[in-house]
């Protein structure tokens, strides 16, 4: 009986990932009834699936209307590893699930936010990029250039260490300090200094009040990087919007008043894109 029980849930446990695939392949809203034929049962065993996952948190969708909501697809690596503790022992069908789906989160993240970069750009004629993490070090994923004769190196593609640029800062600063403690052992190991901690442990809380990062010198000498995070429906941080320029450009009132200000607003707003609800909303996590 118990090893009938144990197949009957790893058959389950199957059917589920198998759901979940089809809704992360899906490009655009799908039906239960799209589903159930697809997975092969009822419609009323795939609405009762749904509406399980979705009390888990795993997807979101509309089981009364019978329509799954693409966005669910979108942070679905995300969340299945998440959750992973939720859907039963059999952890190991986790490893079946194909990393192309956090591929399609940021190419999701580069479509919503590159209005936004460019809109940064005009405004206030500095390059703007999208960053994330990846790992202890942090992609720049997207740019776009200022019209100005002095300006970086194009830095789309490459990677830095997070200690050295306001983006890392910024999208570290909610991490607990365990976890940095233990980042900072494996760098001192190599061939970077990584700053003291002390004193990098007072930058991150005030960037962890202030929401923003200030950056000069770490990405080389003159070079100022400002960043703000992007946060999803959950609250973790996805990305986020950096600016790098000169430093002659970068620092005084127009940094205070003007920059600062605006790149605040345009990663409120990004965040909400993906559902982020903010401080006041009881769903993000600080």
């Amino acid at each position: 009986m118990a090893k009938e029980k144990k197949v009957g849930a790893r058959a389950g446990h199957e059917k589920t990932m198998q759901l979940l695939e089809m809704l992360a392949d899906e490009k655009q809203d799908c039906s239960v009834s799209a589903l159930s034929r697809r997975a092969g049962i009822s419609r009323y065993k795939m609405t009762g699936l749904l509406a399980s996952l979705e009390s888990k948190g795993v997807v979101e969708c509309a089981v009364e209307s019978g329509q799954c909501d693409e966005g669910c697809a979108v942070l679905l690596g995300r969340k299945l590893l998440e959750h992973a503790d939720r859907l039963g022992p059999d952890r190991s069908l986790l490893e079946s699930f194909p990393r192309r789906h956090n591929e399609a989160m940021y190419q999701a993240i580069v479509v919503d936010a590159r209005p936004v970069i460019e809109s940064l750009a005009l405004q206030h004629n500095e390059a703007m990029y999208l960053t994330i993490l990846k790992g202890d070090e942090v992609l720049f994923l997207d740019m776009v250039d200022c019209r100005w004769q002095v300006k970086a190196e194009p830095l789309v593609g490459k990677r830095f260490p997070f200690f050295s640029n306001a983006a890392g800062k910024v999208m570290r600063a909610i991490d607990s300090w365990d976890l940095l403690e233990k980042i900072a052992k494996r760098w001192r190991r190599g061939q970077l200094r990584f700053p003291d901690l002390a004193g990098f442990r007072a930058e991150l809380e005030t960037i962890r009040e202030t929401g923003v990062a200030v950056d000069c010198g770490g990405m080389g000498e003159g070079i100022i990087t400002v960043a703000v995070a992007v946060r999803d429906y959950a609250g973790k941080v996805v990305g986020a919007l950096t600016m790098l320029g000169p430093s002659f450009r970068l620092l005084g009132e127009r940094l205070e008043q003007e920059i600062i200000p605006s790149l605040l607003l345009s990663g409120e707003l990004l965040s909400m894109k993906f559902g982020y609800v903010g401080r006041d909303g009881g769903r993000g996590q600080q």
